[in-house]
């Protein structure tokens, strides 16, 4: 359970009513903003978790923290039904484990319900558009999780739909992910400010949204992958700007060994991401030497943390010693994702 001495003020819970610190921006100077130059007054409006970089440091430590609050009422018994008469669609494209329990039983455990909707149900974008996909569910639910192929959808979404759109995962970045990241780093290392999270691998969507949390809440971040795996030049530039505000370092290297040297925590993902299967082989070749083992952990901390979003390629990406070892956090951040959910459907649907 976490420290009761969480470094963060304590927040108000959202009992009464969804609060302006969620508030949609147009995204302009930032990375994957919510409407980009398409403003609609359903994104002027609602609120949207779309992409890290649409909140400030105080938003997301207030998302820490309730997320912490909510864990302890959890643990010491049950939480409040925040969520009650409240719904969740929850539109998949993609095949999930730890996404679908964690926003279904956040909805219950808060006193709501959630209903999945199957690929073959919606046909997103195909079958019928975004925008109308958008427009009906807003009839029906409260808010709408959609865990996606492409960030536009989760976009479109967002600008038609008058219900909170949460993005469970798109091709671009992973921003629910990286809330539990933090929220499993801070539980385990609570002066988050200062440490320093080495990544190993692709500088995939994972890669993105948590280059951006760790940047905006003063973490070290360093990243290394083989050439051209590198992550977007214009989340590189935003990182460098964030960091810069923050006073820490952002690093891509090469060498896996440089970047895990006096990390506090690190973390890695899978080499071949959903949609990118016809590539595998290719890329098993390449990024071996990015293997997370033994020997990469004896550069790091002593006492370091080792992290995967999972589902693992174990004896790929990272080997059976380490994923099972010590250092690993990998099944305490997974269940974490419970928490964080938790707090952004409060922040999100509380009334």
């Amino acid at each position: 359970m976490i420290d009761s001495n969480f470094p963060f003020p304590r927040v108000p819970p959202p009992i009464s009513g969804r609060p302006t610190a969620l508030a949609s921006r147009t995204g302009q100077g930032k990375i994957g903003g919510q409407t980009q130059g398409r403003q609609t007054e359903h994104t002027n409006q609602m609120s949207n978790f779309l992409a890290i970089d649409d909140f400030s440091r105080a938003e997301l430590e207030a998302l820490l923290e309730l997320a912490a609050e909510l864990k302890r009422e959890h643990v010491a018994g049950a939480n409040r039904p925040l969520l009650r008469g409240k719904a969740l669609a929850m539109i998949f494209q993609k095949p999930s484990l730890r996404t679908r329990v964690s926003f279904e039983m956040a909805m219950r455990h808060l006193g709501g319900d959630a209903l999945y909707l199957s690929p073959q149900e919606i046909g997103l974008g195909e079958r019928e558009s975004v925008a109308d996909v958008a427009r009906v569910l807003s009839g029906y639910v409260n808010g709408i999780m959609a865990r996606v192929f492409a960030y536009d959808h989760v976009r479109d979404l967002a600008e038609h739909a008058s219900v909170p759109v949460i993005n469970g995962l798109s091709d671009f970045n992973h921003p629910c992910q990286a809330l539990a990241d933090i929220f499993t780093i801070m539980e385990l290392r609570p002066q988050l400010q200062g440490l320093k999270l080495a990544f190993i691998g692709d500088g995939n969507n994972v890669a993105t949204s948590l280059l951006l949390i760790c940047a905006r809440l003063g973490v070290h971040f360093s990243i290394a992958g083989p050439e051209g795996y590198e992550l977007k030049a214009t989340v590189a530039a935003r990182g460098s700007e964030l960091a810069a505000e923050t006073g820490v370092d952002f690093l891509q290297l090469r060498d896996p060994a440089e970047a895990v040297a006096q990390a506090d925590i690190i973390y890695t993902d899978v080499w071949t991401s959903m949609g990118k299967e016809e590539a595998s082989e290719q890329r098993r070749n390449i990024f071996r030497p990015y293997q997370v083992n033994q020997a990469l952990l004896a550069r790091a901390r002593p006492d370091v943390l080792v992290m995967h979003d999972l589902p693992a390629h174990r004896g790929e990406e990272i080997t059976n010693t380490v994923a099972d070892g010590p250092h690993s956090v990998i099944f305490q951040q997974a269940h974490n994702r419970l928490h964080a959910q938790k707090a952004i459907l409060a922040r999100l649907l509380g009334e």
